[in-house]
């Protein structure tokens, strides 16, 4: 299976600064040994799917609502970003959790929307730091899956991938230990398992992410069960990203 990397830009980069990144970015990543995607801010999109429509990186936005339209002052629909060429749509990210109260019921009735349009979704789950220390990981996670899957069916879950990013370790420079990582995805496939079918657990993809950058990402990105990386701050520098696509 090819992996897959995909860039998290979050609240980066202007259209200015966003066009010379990829003015930098493409040339050397024409012969890329990943699969790849950047997930943007909406200011980007329309641009990004301009320059990408001869490349086949995916182009992703970080935060969807979950109604088609009307009266949600600030809020952007599926159908919106489909209009404007996006793949896919970053859904639960742990600082969409913590500041902007993305419940996991608010993160499954975004998913089935998405769902509906066909617009590919990528999950993120993870535990806090004091969960980890509680022994608590697991049951989080589930709870996290259970809830944010309600009401998908099996057939649907080729539009969904599964992002763990444990939340202590997001923008901390921390990260689990390899064993952690493998036995903690090993664990989520377990748990797609047992909420849909062991087929369907083995073909879901599962990408890590949480400090994953240049230095450490090759140990994690060839672990056992491990499809690839969503990758935050080292994804805005255009030669480590396009290092991290060419599997260097």
């Amino acid at each position: 299976m090819n992996k897959l990397i995909i860039g998290n830009f979050k609240m980066n980069t202007d259209i200015s600064e966003f066009t010379k990144y990829l003015d930098e970015l493409l040339p050397k990543t024409k012969t890329k040994k990943a699969k790849a995607g950047i997930a943007l801010p909406f200011t980007h999109l329309y641009l990004a799917s301009q320059k990408l429509v001869s490349t086949d990186i995916s182009l992703g936005a970080q935060n969807v609502f979950y109604e088609n339209n009307g009266a949600y002052t600030g809020e952007v629909s599926p159908t919106m970003l489909k209009s404007v060429g996006t793949n896919f749509v970053i859904v639960g990210h742990s600082e969409r959790r913590k500041s902007f109260g993305d419940t996991n019921e608010k993160i499954n009735k975004k998913i089935l929307k998405c769902l509906e349009h066909n617009l590919k979704i990528v999950l993120c789950v993870g535990e806090k730091e004091v969960e980890k220390k509680t022994g608590k990981t697991l049951s989080v996670l589930r709870q996290q899956l259970d809830v944010a899957l309600k009401n998908v069916y099996e057939n649907e879950l080729k539009n969904i991938i599964i992002a763990y990013e444990p939340v202590w370790a997001i923008g901390t420079g921390k990260t689990p230990t390899t064993k952690e990582i493998e036995n903690t995805i090993s664990e989520i496939r377990n748990m797609i398992a047992t909420g849909f079918s062991q087929k369907a657990a083995s073909s879901i993809k599962i990408l890590y992410g949480g400090s994953a950058k240049l230095s450490n990402y090759l140990p994690i990105i060839n672990l056992n069960g491990v499809d690839g990386l969503l990758v935050g701050g080292a994804s805005l520098n255009a030669e480590e990203f396009s290092k991290m696509l060419n599997l260097k």
